[in-house]
C-alpha cells in the first residue's frame, strides 16, 4: 500500500471513528520453543449444578462438602473495572478485554458493556476475521450491511455475526432513551477467517434457559440444566447469563483448558473461593484454570453476571481495529480488499446505510 493510499485510507470516516483509531496494531507469538496444539474435540459440557445455601448450622458441614465439587476449582486470577469510554460517533462504553490491561483472552478479542442514545451509534464500519456477539440488556439496536441485511434486536435478543472474509455495516439505536448490551469479539481461527459471512439472531423468547433454586440462567451459547442453545459456536465457545437471588450459590462446570471470564453486570457476588471479598458491578474477572467455578450471592439484592468460556486457539493474532489475521502481512490485504472492494469487500465501495 502507498503512502498516499495510506492517507486515504486513513482519511476515510471508518478510520477515524475512535473504535479504529486508537487501538495499534498489536500482535501476540506463542512462545519461539512451542508447537501449537493441535485442535482438540469439543467437549461436552457437564450438565449444571445448583445448590442453595445452608439456612441452619446443622447442614453447613454437608453444605461445605457439597460446596467444591470439583477437582480443580478455578479462582480469579486477574480483576479488572471496566470504565467509561467514548466509543464510535458519541457512544460511551465500559471496555474490559481489549483494553491495554487486558489486550485479549484467547479466543476472546474485545468485550464492551455499550450505553448508547440517539443520534449517538457505530455508524458504517468494516470487520474481517472474528464474530460479533451483541446482547441487548435493555432498548433496541438495529443493524444493516452491505449485503442487504437488516434487522432490529431489542431487550433479550442475541445478534451472532460471523464476519469472516468481509462484512462492513452500521449498529445504531432503535428506540428513544438509553440503549444498553454486551458486544463479545470472539476470534476465529485462520481456517475460518476468510468464510463467508453469516448470522445467527435469536429473540428472547427463543433463547434457551432453566431455572433451579434460585438461580436462573439464558443459555446464549453451550448447555446447562440438561438445556442446549441452537446456536453453533464455530469457535467452540459458552455464553450464560445468570441472574442468582439472595441466599443462593452455585457451582457450574467449565471445560479444562478453556479460557473463561466472568462479566457482573448487576449486583455483587462471590467468585471462586467463599471467603473471598465480594465483587460488584461492571468488573471483568479472568478465572484461573480447573473443571469449574463456585459462586455464591451472599448480598440482599440479586446478582446477575454473564459466564463466558472458549476453547483457546494458540494462534498469533494481529490485530488493526476491527481487522484481526495472523499476520501483518494479512492485516495489509485485509485494508487493500475493503479500500479497493476487492475479496468480500466487492459492495462496499458503492454503499452506505441509513445511519
Amino acid at each position: 500500500m502507498t503512502r498516499s493510499m495510506m492517507r486515504l485510507f486513513s482519511s476515510s470516516p471508518i478510520y477515524t471513528t475512535s473504535r479504529l483509531g486508537r487501538i495499534s496494531t498489536t500482535r501476540h507469538h506463542l512462545p519461539a520453543a512451542a508447537t501449537p496444539p493441535k485442535r482438540r474435540a469439543r467437549p461436552p459440557l457437564p450438565s449444571l449444578l445448583v445448590i442453595r445455601a445452608a439456612m441452619s448450622s446443622s447442614s453447613s458441614s454437608l453444605d461445605a462438602t457439597a460446596a467444591v465439587p470439583f477437582e480443580k476449582p478455578r479462582t480469579v486470577v486477574k480483576k479488572l473495572l471496566a470504565e467509561s469510554q467514548p466509543e464510535g460517533d458519541g457512544a460511551t462504553v465500559r471496555r474490559s478485554i481489549g483494553r491495554p490491561e487486558l489486550r485479549n483472552l484467547d479466543p476472546f478479542l474485545m468485550l464492551d458493556e455499550f450505553s448508547v442514545s440517539k443520534p449517538a451509534g457505530f455508524p458504517d464500519h468494516p470487520h474481517r476475521g472474528f464474530e460479533t456477539v451483541t446482547y441487548m440488556l435493555d432498548g433496541a439496536f438495529t443493524h444493516q450491511d452491505f449485503a442487504g441485511h437488516k434487522g432490529t434486536i431489542r431487550t433479550g435478543d442475541v445478534q451472532w455475526m460471523t464476519a469472516g472474509r468481509g462484512i462492513v455495516h452500521s449498529e445504531m439505536p432503535a428506540a428513544d432513551g438509553v440503549q444498553k448490551g454486551l458486544q463479545l469479539w470472539i476470534n476465529l481461527s485462520s481456517k475460518d477467517k476468510m468464510i463467508e459471512p453469516r448470522y445467527q439472531e435469536l429473540q428472547s423468547k427463543d433463547i434457551s434457559h432453566a431455572e433451579k433454586d434460585g438461580v436462573e440462567v439464558k443459555i446464549i451459547a453451550g448447555e446447562a440444566f440438561g438445556v442446549r442453545s441452537p446456536v453453533y459456536t464455530r469457535t467452540p465457545t459458552m455464553y450464560m447469563d445468570f441472574t442468582m437471588q439472595p441466599g443462593s450459590q452455585l457451582h457450574q462446570p467449565i471445560p479444562e483448558g478453556w479460557n473463561a471470564f466472568v462479566y457482573i453486570i448487576d449486583g455483587e457476588g462471590v467468585f471462586g473461593r467463599e471467603k473471598a471479598s465480594p465483587v460488584t458491578a461492571h468488573h471483568c474477572l479472568v478465572l484461573g484454570p480447573g473443571d469449574g467455578l463456585s459462586l455464591w450471592n451472599k448480598s440482599g439484592k440479586p446478582l446477575r453476571f454473564a459466564l463466558v468460556g472458549g476453547q483457546p486457539l494458540n494462534e498469533p493474532v494481529v490485530q488493526h481495529g476491527p481487522f484481526v489475521m495472523n499476520t501483518r502481512a494479512e492485516i495489509q490485504q485485509a485494508m487493500e480488499d475493503y479500500y479497493y472492494g476487492r475479496n468480500g469487500f466487492e459492495k462496499a465501495r458503492h454503499w452506505s446505510s441509513a445511519a
